[in-house]
């Protein structure tokens, strides 16, 4: 039980945003979003995203670094993960 942190890699916004997700439950993911005051417009069907800005203070709250590919591998593993194409446009 963990909640996943990758690198912020992607680009968008003018900055460099990373992925957090949980590889237990979606409420241990949305539990710690809350405490750590990332807003639930963040929220992307299975992780949510977060600036660069926030890693540090991310991985001290107790987010677990992980590669990307570890993420995303964990994430599929635990039945959370939502395939692209399944996604609704928000």
């Amino acid at each position: 039980m963990a909640v996943l942190i990758d690198a912020p890699v992607w680009p968008a916004h003018g900055r460099l945003w990373g992925h957090l997700v949980s590889d237990r439950s979606l409420e241990e993911l949305h539990a710690f979003a809350r405490e750590a005051g990332i807003p639930e417009r963040g929220f992307d069907h299975d992780h949510y995203d977060y600036p660069e800005s926030r890693y540090d203070e991310l991985v001290a709250q107790g987010a677990e670094p992980v590669s990307g590919k570890e993420l995303v591998a964990r994430l599929s593993a635990s039945g959370l993960r939502v395939a692209q194409r399944d996604k609704r446009p928000r």
